[in-house]
């Protein structure tokens, strides 16, 4: 039975990630910060068998204790500052978790593993938002990094020390840069689901309007429970290398809208949505689209979930938890 250690478990990737891992007979282990984290009674709820341990990416040796008592044959690195908008609120807090946080992570696989580094297999969660200004459409695994924000410019750390790792010590290490990726387990700061969590409210009569920064902003989105198997497949391969995984389309936050809006039976929705400058970005990333060949040759991943599956599945699952009260 193998084992795997996945930090960031409490996120949408980590519960995904750790139910298809046990379905593939792993041992799983994660990764909780703090006392009484409040997102510890949903990962117990939905991945009981999984066996957490407490510790914090800025303490290395947590991290080697996590390491030791999980004995883990793969490692999933998903913990971090993921809120870009938290980022310019926060630049040294997101730069010494979601950077520097990798870095101890990586080191502290090195020294947990030995003379052996080849029995730990690594994986860092990088991300499109490291193209930002970007400098190529579509991002392939070459294209040229130009960060916007502090997310951003601490994920091309995490992303560069990752390789520097693999290539310094021989660390199975690989970095998947996973494109816009949402679910119903999205967080509510996050656009997408405060999309469909307002659409469902007012569609159920709770709630009159929703106010939203840059409506124009393109991304390439897909369904969070797909990317996980890419992770997965990366640590499978003979050699580590680094994958982009995304579905090659590119949609605006007014389409997310159309759709959202749509599957409640609103056809216009523009006087129920308003523009707040408070939620624009200092610096915008205006377009994110993958080329994800590699990641389908090389690993066989296709993404199964579209677009309009994906709104229409978050829409629901809101207004079923709306209807409940949750």
């Amino acid at each position: 039975m193998p084992t795997a250690l996945i930090t960031g478990i409490t996120g949408q990737d980590g519960l995904y990630l750790a139910e298809l891992l046990l379905g593939k007979g792993y041992e799983v282990h994660g990764l909780i910060r703090g006392q009484n984290n409040p997102r510890t009674e949903l990962v117990e709820k939905l991945v009981p068998d999984v066996t957490l341990h407490t510790g914090d990416l800025l303490d290395i040796s947590s991290l080697m204790r996590a390491l030791r008592k999980s004995q883990p044959d793969e490692v999933y690195n998903l913990g971090a500052i993921s809120f870009v908008a938290y980022s310019w609120e926060n630049a040294a807090v997101t730069s010494d978790v979601t950077g520097k946080g990798v870095l101890s992570m990586l080191e502290a696989v090195r020294l947990h593993a030995g003379d052996d580094l080849s029995s730990v297999r690594f994986y860092q969660a990088s991300s499109s938002e490291m193209f930002g200004k970007v400098q190529q459409v579509p991002q392939t695994e070459e294209t040229l990094l130009w960060p916007r924000s502090p997310y951003g410019v601490a994920k091309v750390f995490g992303h560069y020390m990752t390789i520097n790792y693999r290539e310094s010590y021989g660390m199975h290490a690989s970095s998947g840069i996973l494109f816009n990726h949402e679910s119903p387990r999205r967080g509510p700061e996050f656009v997408t689901r405060k999309i469909s969590q307002a659409v469902a409210r007012i569609s159920l009569g709770m709630q009159k309007d929703l106010s939203l920064g840059n409506l124009d902003a393109r991304r390439d989105w897909g369904f969070a429970g797909d990317y996980v198997e890419a992770m997965w497949l990366m640590l499978q391969q003979d050699e580590a290398d680094d994958y982009v995984i995304g579905t090659g389309e590119t949609h605006s936050i007014r389409e997310f809208l159309d759709l959202a809006f749509r599957h409640i039976g609103i056809d216009d929705w523009s006087s129920y949505v308003k523009q707040d400058p408070r939620f624009m970005r200092p610096a915008e990333v205006d377009l994110l689209i993958s080329d994800p060949a590699k990641a389908k040759e090389k690993l066989g991943w296709e993404p199964k979930v579209s677009f309009q599956q994906l709104v229409t599945m978050m829409v629901e699952s809101d207004i079923e938890a709306a209807r409940a009260g949750w």
